[in-house]
């Protein structure tokens, strides 16, 4: 995104738009983790600074488009963790950037569920 001020040019890299993306993703109840990718082997669980991975995003001057790959936690109503998860995206992008997002894309690529409660907490949540 390129603003013209009259002091010069703002612009905002993709790189920003997809942190922005990831760690809203990550606040969204429900959704448990990013997504590496299918085609990294078994779907695999991201945070931190990885927030970027499963984040894809298009910039224009005015305009963002964004993908989506996340890991969904069992027992919740997919469709609406989802459709919060286009909200809170779409609105972090717009409050913190300016730009317009036309479409936040989502594809769910794994469900995390609890194996046993006394399990360590680092290892508590397994990928399908």
């Amino acid at each position: 995104m390129a603003k013209h001020e009259e002091h010069g040019s703002v612009r905002v890299s993709d790189d920003v738009v997809s942190t922005i993306a990831g760690l809203a993703a990550l606040d969204t109840p429900g959704i448990a983790a990013m997504s590496g990718g299918i085609s990294e082997g078994l779907a695999k669980r991201l945070s931190g600074k990885n927030v970027q991975k499963g984040v894809t995003v298009e910039v224009g001057q005015v305009e963002a488009a964004v993908d989506l790959r996340v890991i969904v936690n069992y027992g919740v109503q997919i469709q609406e963790v989802c459709q919060d998860l286009q909200n809170n995206v779409k609105e972090a992008i717009e409050n913190m950037t300016g730009l317009q997002v036309v479409e936040v894309n989502v594809k769910v690529e794994g469900v995390a569920f609890k194996e046993d409660a006394q399990e360590e907490p680092s290892q508590q949540l397994r990928v399908k």
